[in-house]
């Protein structure tokens, strides 16, 4: 047997030979190899030789998988009724397109196994767990019983549609997949590997157990979102692929309950009516030529009335807000989804929000509440048509401005930005949306060498981009931005600077590196600066969002270390007697947590800025238990103030927020 060992710098679970067997034939170094299948994932736990292939060379089968891409094309367009200008373009580009070896980071792949997942269990409530059957993924069985309709009753004509497309999907879709191995950041078998796999919804539970003393004016709900796939994943799957789904936990006059709810959208919806994937995955799926293949299948269902493109395809799994009375699930693919917070705690998907017919594009996940006026300022892009992004704002009342339309020279992953009093700070960096670079056998999503990154700073109230002033920042990729504010003629900019830029979308053999850094931005010489704050890699958190656009003195993000894991809060105070001062709340070994959230001991303006809690989940990977943390804010190590014993199993996600009694009180019920 061999030692093994976990190396997630790259998000790849690797073994060190010790048993003197020669090193495998892929691009591994001699002494490591990626291990073909987590352990857990197989049935009786590590694979058997027998169980795994060594892949091809990159590129390896390519030219096969262009026959069966034109086989797919056609047959698709013929199936879609004749509507096949879109699939016969892209078909007759594969055909032409030349392959060029890609970068190791987009093509390159360890060993991979050629067995297919087994259908795992699906309790998920905690009991004491082995290590076995903590890391085993989790898919829900679909519910027969009670399906939810998505639309009108198909015809004759839809239902062979729908079935010779399923037929088409099974035989050539996945042999055009299979000619290419996956790279680790599209492996299913990696990116839901352990505590990153899903779990059932959980309903309300009231009364959880709780370690110390919870505070008497913590009132309210705290909610983080995540992705979280409804079915077991049938190419490949990146860990932001997975549909969205909210842990919530309410306290309220000293009970505490909990429940996780799938937030439905459209594309859950229509895909639990059917028992299996019917929408491609943005980024697991979509590369190569396995991506085109899928995006022509998705055309022809669409253009069969199998799937109505109209609705969008998103997964709401990101991002949560709460404005106007409404808490909205966001992801960038999509418009929001408002989710309703019943009375008992569990939460209702309403509907796709539109904020009242206003808005009929998408929205990132992360849009900003002016804390002096109110209002949400958001940011639209769409990687495929000029001018790829638009920003807009949306008053206390729910009406919108008009959005200004802002020109870039091609898409550019926008994930995050940030306000000041007088500025809407928008990042143009150098991870740029490429669709032909399917066509080439890589992803869309590529890091642009000879791009030169640079911030836009568009005034907030203005009508159109005739005076945003752009900045040149070089080399720079912040995946989040914490906050920013206006320093004389500075803006002063806080955010996380990443390297490898797109690392998180594509292999790579460095380390990814999350470093909090302060950006300068001199509106008179149009020049920037930048400097290091912590070493540390420190990625998702928040600060108090009664300071948002305007200086702040502390924030509390996560400590990803070692990626894509997080083993603890820093608490950074940039104002401290030394200069920037970080302190750091450690979980026990092999404890894992979440993004913090701060929540405010009082509603008093004059109340100092780190009054309050930081609130965050954590999860035991010995014991397979997953608690709520409530910290003290305002103390240097971050002090424990009480456990929330959680009655299922909490995967690690992505962004939360907390809602307040007196905020939920005004809910709107529409």
């Amino acid at each position: 047997m061999r030692s093994a060992r976990k190396d997630m710098e790259h998000g790849r679970v690797r073994i060190a030979a010790t048993d003197g067997r020669p090193g495998c034939r892929c691009s591994c170094r001699p002494d490591q190899q990626l291990l073909p299948l987590p352990l857990p994932m197989l049935p009786g736990g590590m694979a058997s030789e027998s169980q795994i292939r060594y892949p091809p060379r990159p590129g390896a089968g390519l030219s096969r998988s262009r026959a069966s891409l034109a086989s797919i094309t056609n047959q698709s367009t013929a199936l879609a009724g004749g509507h096949g200008n879109l699939s016969q373009q892209i078909s007759l580009k594969a055909s032409a397109a030349q392959h060029r070896g890609g970068r190791k980071n987009s093509m390159s792949v360890k060993c991979q196994s050629t067995s297919s997942l087994p259908p795992p269990p699906v309790d998920t409530h905690v009991t004491e767990a082995s290590p076995s059957r903590i890391q085993r993924a989790e898919f829900p069985a679909p519910d027969r019983a009670a399906p939810q309709k998505s639309g009108k009753r198909r015809n004759f004509f839809q239902q062979m549609a729908a079935s010779a497309l399923d037929h088409i999907e099974r035989t050539v879709v996945r042999h055009i997949e299979s000619q290419v191995p996956l790279p680790s950041t599209a492996d299913p078998r990696v990116q839901l590997e352990g505590n990153f796999s899903p779990v059932e919804e959980s309903p309300v539970q009231h009364e959880l157990e709780v370690v110390g003393k919870l505070p008497a004016n913590l009132q309210g709900v705290y909610m983080r979102n995540g992705a979280n796939p409804r079915f077991q994943p049938e190419g490949g799957h990146h860990f932001f692929d997975g549909d969205g789904m909210i842990h919530a936990v309410r306290f309220k006059d000293g009970i505490v309950s909990h429940c996780s709810r799938f937030t439905k959208t459209y594309r859950l919806r229509v895909e639990e009516e059917e028992g299996h994937p019917l929408f491609p995955k943005a980024i697991g799926e979509l590369h190569g030529h396995g991506g085109v293949a899928r995006l022509a299948l998705y055309f022809a269902r669409s253009l069969a009335g199998i799937v109505d493109s109209s609705q969008g395809m998103g997964v709401a799994n990101a991002g949560l807000i709460y404005h106007n009375g409404r808490l909205l699930a966001m992801s960038e693919d999509d418009q929001p989804y408002l989710v309703r917070i019943k009375e008992d705690g569990d939460l209702e998907t309403v509907r796709k929000f539109d904020f009242d017919g206003q808005h009929h594009k998408s929205m990132i996940a992360h849009p900003k509440i002016d804390p002096a006026t109110g209002e949400m300022f958001a940011l639209s892009y769409n990687p495929l048509m000029p001018p790829h992004l638009y920003c807009f704002r949306v008053g206390p009342d729910g009406k919108k401005a008009p959005e200004v339309a802002i020109t870039l020279p091609e898409a550019t992953m926008m994930h995050d930005f940030a306000i000041t009093k007088r500025f809407v700070v928008i990042p143009d960096q150098q991870v740029v949306f490429r669709m032909t670079e399917m066509l080439k056998g890589g992803s869309p999503v590529i890091y642009n060498p000879e791009k030169m990154a640079r911030y836009g700073l568009l005034p907030k109230y203005d009508n159109d981009e005739s005076r945003i002033q752009w900045i040149e920042v070089p080399d720079c990729f912040c995946f989040h931005l914490w906050n920013a504010w206006e320093e004389g003629d500075e803006v002063v900019v806080l955010g996380s600077c990443m390297t490898p830029a797109d690392s998180i979308f594509n292999e790579s053999d460095q380390p990814l590196r999350s470093l909090l850094s302060e950006i300068r931005l001199n509106t008179t010489t149009g020049k920037s600066t930048r400097r290091v704050l912590a070493e540390t890699n420190l990625e998702a958190g928040q600060l108090n969002r009664s300071y948002v656009g305007q200086q702040n003195r502390f924030l509390y993000l996560a400590i990803a270390e070692p990626w894509p894991k997080i083993s603890g809060i820093a608490r950074v105070d940039l104002q401290a007697e030394e200069g920037v001062r970080v302190t750091k709340h450690l979980y026990e070994d092999g404890c894992y947590g979440a993004e913090p959230v701060f929540v405010p001991r009082t509603s008093d303006p004059n109340a100092p800025e780190d009054d309050g809690y930081v609130l965050t989940f954590k999860h035991n990977e010995k014991t397979g238990r997953s608690e709520l943390l409530v910290l003290d804010a305002s103390s240097p190590s971050l002090d424990l103030l009480a456990t929330v014993k959680l009655p299922s199993r909490v995967p690690y996600g992505f962004h939360g927020t907390f809602v307040s009694e007196a905020d939920l009180a005004k809910q709107s019920l529409e």
